[in-house]
């Protein structure tokens, strides 16, 4: 939608907004009233089910993993094991309550956004499906996120407890240095008596910036559509922005208060890193210009700092507390031939690489799959309208990365092997960017439990249709009753479905 033109036409946009923005939010927040307790309950008690059910065996079997871990050293060992008991409690008091609280904000919420989406451009009878959408799609929701919960209980957890247990101490050995630990202590609290203060007195001052600045932007983006305001069914959450956007600022600062008991008590792990109480010492004082830095990026202020930021690694390319601390050098290497032991040039690439690599594969396989006719006229419609095609806008991507698994399986590499059959990924030479942190790691882990399981060529090909044609039984249905599969057992389908969802 084009913003207007002239003050008047804004102006009128406005006044016609407000009534019917108002409308379709109290008849969200109906439908939400009403399903909230229903979805609340479902969530509650079938995550509460699945934590008590496997507690006894989370706890054992953790213990176990633990004690017969080679990677751990006898001290660690002994403090996780005394740790345990209080780490059950835990875990039993914040997934109970977390299940009860995500629930509850689900069940809400997913009317309200349903609401507003049924009225987006390019959906047919809007009147019925604004009073439709958002209550039997809420309660299907609400049970796969339970079943998504017992996947990651039951497969995931166990799935790394062998991980632990059986990996050998040749590549990182954990221990703890008793002689570090006082030192380590006293630059944690140093840095929370620092910090704490310090870092709210930013936070109050940069507050009126950040209230006016954020009204400004949110009442252009309202009267242009932009932004936030683009899309339907981000308007009720948009809005009430606006509304409410005094008490963002507020939980802001709240939040950079409560933060800097954490940034403070970091020193206490750089100095343990170290091995330097200096070092924690220096982190002391740069993190308050790291943090008064990552503020006026994100209140786009003037960069840089005024406050100075001494060295407190004595690697300085190496991990720092936020940026590098899971990053590794942004470059790539190529696998090793498989007649020699040179290995190829180092590949420098950017993450904008890495994306373009993705999108041609998605070609590729979306080719392969409109030539089987697995992908049909219809989605290739949706996906240019503004309803989006399930298959082609989240099932595609994930199949060709479902295949970057597979190949790389095949070819023992150690990471990810991109399309060329040369450039691979791995925890060494992965981009510098956080989004790599949070999405490599996860892609390895299950690459090792799809190589665990041993699928055969069929099986292959089975998940590969549970993964593109997700959420859509008949056509997944239909497409392997075509492709002649032979039978799997209850089981197999049970642990291939597991890893369509992941």
């Amino acid at each position: 939608m084009e913003p207007p033109t002239g003050i008047l036409a804004s102006l009128w946009q406005f006044i016609l907004f407000i009534p019917y923005f108002t409308g379709l939010l109290l008849l969200g927040v109906i439908k939400g009233i009403v399903f909230c307790p229903v979805i609340c309950l479902i969530v509650a008690i079938g995550n509460s089910a699945i934590i008590l059910g496997l507690i006894p065996v989370h706890a054992i079997w953790t213990l176990y993993s633990t004690v017969c871990a080679k990677q751990l050293g006898p001290i660690l060992k002994l403090f996780l094991c005394l740790c345990l008991p209080l780490a059950v409690i835990l875990w039993l008091v914040v997934s109970i309550i977390g299940s009860v609280l995500g629930g509850a904000i689900y069940g809400f919420l997913s009317p309200i956004f349903a609401t507003f989406d049924a009225v987006g451009e390019g959906k047919s009878n809007p009147l019925f499906h604004c009073f439709y959408d958002g209550t039997w799609s809420t309660v299907q929701g609400s049970f796969t996120v339970v079943c998504d919960f017992r996947d990651v209980c039951f497969h995931s957890y166990f799935s790394f407890m062998d991980d632990l247990r059986t990996s050998s101490a040749d590549r990182h050995y954990y221990e703890i240095r008793l002689l570090q630990i006082p030192g380590a202590v006293i630059a944690a609290v140093l840095g929370i008596l620092v910090d704490f203060p310090v870092i709210s007195l930013i936070a109050i001052c940069k507050s009126p910036y950040m209230l006016f600045k954020g009204w400004r932007r949110l009442f252009h983006d309202l009267i242009g559509r932009e932004g936030p305001f683009l899309e339907t069914m981000c308007v009720p959450i948009a809005g009430l922005v606006i509304l409410l956007w005094p008490l963002a600022v507020v939980g802001a600062v709240l939040g950079s208060v409560v933060s800097s008991v954490f940034l403070g008590a970091y020193a206490g792990v750089v100095s343990y890193q170290e091995s330097s109480f200096f070092f924690g010492l220096c982190y002391v004082v740069a993190s308050v210009s790291i943090y008064d830095e990552y503020s006026n990026d994100v209140l786009d202020m003037p960069e840089g700092s005024c406050f100075p930021r001494p060295k407190y690694r004595r690697n300085e390319e190496g991990n720092t507390a936020f940026s590098g601390g899971l990053s590794r050098p942004n470059s790539f290497k190529t696998t090793p031939s498989r007649g020699g032991s040179q290995r190829g040039p180092m590949i420098d690439l950017k993450p904008l690489d890495l994306l373009e690599a993705l999108f041609v594969e998605c070609r590729r396989h979306g080719e392969i799959m409109v030539t089987k006719g697995i992908i049909n006229l219809k989605d290739i419609e949706e996906a240019k309208s503004t309803k989006g095609s399930q298959v082609i806008s989240f099932g595609l991507p994930a199949y060709s990365l479902l295949h970057e698994l597979l190949r790389s399986i095949k070819s023992n590499s150690t990471g990810l092997l991109l399309g060329d059959g040369v450039t691979e990924i791995t925890t060494k030479n992965r981009p510098k960017d956080a989004f790599f942190d949070w999405f490599l790691n996860p892609f390895l882990i299950l690459k090792d439990q799809i190589e665990a399981a041993k699928l055969s060529e069929e099986e292959e090909e089975y998940l590969g249709k549970l993964v593109l044609l997700f959420g859509d039984s008949e056509r997944l249905k239909s497409s392997i009753v075509e492709s002649e599969c032979p039978p799997l057992t209850e089981l197999r389908k049970a642990e291939l479905d597991a890893f369509a969802r992941r």
